[in-house]
């Protein structure tokens, strides 16, 4: 049977979701299984969502506020932590995660009414958090420059995480919002080896082009760091030195990285690409994502989620932290203004009343 990802896809697996009355199996009725099939075409579908903040209160992120502006994700990041949310939508965390999107047409005027409300209190909103904001089809759809656009109208702060070259299209957003000191920006560069790359990420921007959109927001003088995401132990984690070098040398000025993280069903996905694509260090990457959960596959808790325990989580800290040292990165982590902002359609002067 042939378990290689359709092309341009990060999986080939489409499990069930676990919340369905019934779930189905693979069975071998004698048919040839390696016949070529079509590319999977990107479906999308409306998300009737009735706002689009999404409030959080984990310590283990910088931020309260969130905005997807996409369900699913066609960059087909087979280790995607977000995968499992598909699951409440009766779809896969599978193959559906990359070919069944949905979107929010109106995420830009149920934004100006959540920032209008009398109640609401300016905090930084990261855009793109759990999916990229910046994936293949904001291309067509633009549902974030239309965001960003009242995000800027409101002299919003935002913190952006991307993958995506794409971002370089809203410059003439970001620009002025820079200087306002409302947004900062990350890229994420899980790896420099492209052919490893072209596997684990299957549609983002190839690595050396996210060092090219860093040089492009640091000339720019947008804010911009890296984020060495996921760190994959036996697999990536050598590179980090290299990844945070070449991202300073490009104009890079903060840092941050993650560890890997599996929970539900992106545990059973990602062995599986491990078989497919690197059947030698399976049994050795396993045995270290274990060492760094306490023996587990995935650990939820608080404060331990994206760093991971143990030795080799020490070891990791230790890296990250010298390499910043010795290169001059700043934790990712930056203050944004939230003075500045105006509701919409309120001057300053309106305020007071």
């Amino acid at each position: 049977m042939n378990t290689a990802p359709p092309k341009g896809r990060g999986t080939a697996r489409a499990p069930d979701s676990r919340f369905l009355d019934w779930q189905r199996e693979p069975s071998d009725d004698g048919w040839p299984q390696d016949a070529p099939t079509p590319p999977l075409r990107t479906q999308l579908q409306i998300d009737t969502a009735r706002s689009v903040i999404t409030t959080n209160q984990s310590p283990d992120v910088p931020f309260t506020q969130s905005i997807n502006p996409y369900r699913g994700c066609e960059h087909g990041c087979v280790y995607c932590f977000a995968r499992p949310s598909h699951a409440y939508l009766g779809l896969s965390p599978g193959l559906d995660f990359e070919t069944r999107l949905a979107w929010k047409p109106d995420a830009a005027s149920l934004l100006r009414a959540e920032l209008s409300a009398r109640s609401y209190r300016c905090s930084p909103i990261a855009l793109g958090v759990n999916t990229d904001a910046y994936q293949p089809v904001e291309r067509e759809l633009g549902v974030t420059r239309e965001i960003l656009q009242v995000l800027a109208e409101c002299h919003h702060p935002v913190v952006i995480i991307t993958k995506s070259a794409l971002i370089e299209r809203d410059l003439d957003i970001l620009g002025p919002m820079a200087r306002e000191g409302l947004v900062q920006v990350m890229v994420s560069v899980t790896t420099l080896v492209a052919e490893l790359a072209r596997t684990l990420e299957p549609r983002a921007t190839a690595p050396h082009r996210r060092l090219r959109t860093i040089r492009t927001l640091a000339d720019a003088d947008v804010p911009v760091g890296v984020l060495f995401a996921p760190l994959i132990p036996a697999l990536n984690d050598e590179e980090m030195e290299t990844i945070l070098s070449a991202s300073r040398a490009q104009g890079a000025s903060t840092a941050g990285y993650g560890v890997l993280r599996l929970p539900r069903e992106v545990g059973p996905l990602f062995e599986h690409w491990l078989a497919e694509h690197a059947p030698g260090r399976a049994a050795h990457v396993m045995s270290l994502v274990r060492q760094l959960r306490d023996g587990r596959v995935n650990d939820a808790r608080f404060g331990e989620r994206m760093r991971g325990t143990g030795l080799f989580a020490d070891l990791y800290r230790q890296r990250f932290a010298l390499a910043c040292k010795q290169l001059g990165l700043a934790p990712r982590h930056q203050a944004l203004d939230t003075q500045r902002f105006t509701p919409p359609g309120a001057d300053r002067q309106g305020r007071l009343f």
